[in-house]
């Protein structure tokens, strides 16, 4: 399965993604590696199979061994960082100053390119909804001298996978009921 096939799977109603979906090999400042490094990891982050069969497919064509093991490590250790951080920044400010206590060995040493490694990270946090984390990956991407203009591209990529994802998933959901 391909990006393609996602495409053609994707009913009317969600021609907007259908043509969003160029976007991925259209990002105007990233390398084609930064921008399906970002699509991968927001497709595990988005948690639907079939996008992510597909996006993992094309990906593949752009991302070597490390790249593809990098957006992997990004996405989970996401999964996991998301969940903490996010409820750090909603609940009271007193646990925020708590250590962690979760291992991030991967985030120092990621085995790619640093910045590819946040671009990623940046990704799979806006599918998963964590503002802090978005915060701090977007610092280190803009620190590392990317434009903001590369950080929104990245934004997108996760917007338009996020959307895919969740509009086959409804889609394979309604079919089980016979409602399309």
């Amino acid at each position: 399965m391909t990006v393609q096939d996602i495409k053609d799977r994707l009913p009317e109603y969600a021609k907007d993604l259908k043509l969003n979906l160029g976007a991925i090999s259209s990002a105007s400042e990233l390398t084609p590696a930064q921008a399906w490094g970002s699509a991968l990891a927001a497709a595990i982050a988005a948690r639907h199979p079939a996008t992510l069969r597909a996006i993992a497919t094309d990906a593949a064509q752009h991302l070597d061994e490390a790249g593809l093991r990098g957006a992997k490590a990004a996405a989970a250790i996401m999964g996991m960082n998301n969940v903490y951080y996010r409820f750090t920044h909603f609940v009271d400010d007193a646990y925020a100053s708590l250590p962690a206590r979760l291992r991030m060995q991967v985030i120092g040493n990621p085995g790619v390119e640093r910045v590819d490694f946040e671009l990623w990270c940046l990704a799979a946090s806006a599918v998963n909804g964590c503002g802090k984390c978005m915060d701090a990956h977007e610092r280190q991407a803009s620190g590392a001298g990317l434009s903001q203009t590369a950080v929104q591209d990245v934004i997108r990529i996760a917007a338009i996978v996020h959307g895919v994802a969740q509009t086959l998933a409804a889609e394979d959901a309604l079919a089980e009921v016979g409602v399309s």
